[in-house]
């Protein structure tokens, strides 16, 4: 994937799609959007859209964690 640096400093990327002359245009456009979606970039305006504290940041993570150990012990049900 080949990158490009803006003036703030934020790494932004382009998509690139391989595609055939002779594929649906469909074909591509899902292939585009399925690659849109793992690169997370959608994720990361979000976050970026307020900012929150190093220490807000620390206890999510900690709960997610504390979160996750219970559902593999068994003391919480999905």
């Amino acid at each position: 994937m080949p990158s490009l640096k803006t003036q703030k400093g934020v790494l932004n990327t382009m998509l690139i799609i391989d595609s055939k002359d002779c594929e649906n245009i469909d074909k591509a456009l899902k292939k585009y959007k399925k690659k849109y979606e793992k690169s997370r970039v959608l994720n990361q305006l979000r976050d970026r859209q307020a900012f929150t504290k190093p220490s807000i940041k620390k206890r999510t993570q900690v709960l997610k964690a504390i979160y996750k150990q219970q559902i593999e012990s068994g003391k919480i049900e999905k």
